[in-house]
């Protein structure tokens, strides 16, 4: 997967004190980038924005 252009940002959930941040990108066209900040070279996993909105609804409901 070619992740070359994607724009990372830091969730603002994230918890910068213990180190555990999740970063998000969202600027590719058909998917959504998440990733380990702590671990960025450990994977990366991908969705639908349909399946990321669903996600993030569910989340913060």
């Amino acid at each position: 997967m070619d992740v070359t252009d994607a724009r990372w940002r830091t969730s603002t959930r994230s918890n910068s004190n213990q180190g555990t941040c999740v970063e998000v990108a969202d600027n590719l066209p058909g998917r959504v980038l998440v990733r380990d900040s702590k671990d960025r070279d450990g994977g990366t996993l991908a969705f639908g924005p349909a399946a990321w909105q669903a996600f993030v609804v569910n989340v913060k409901g």
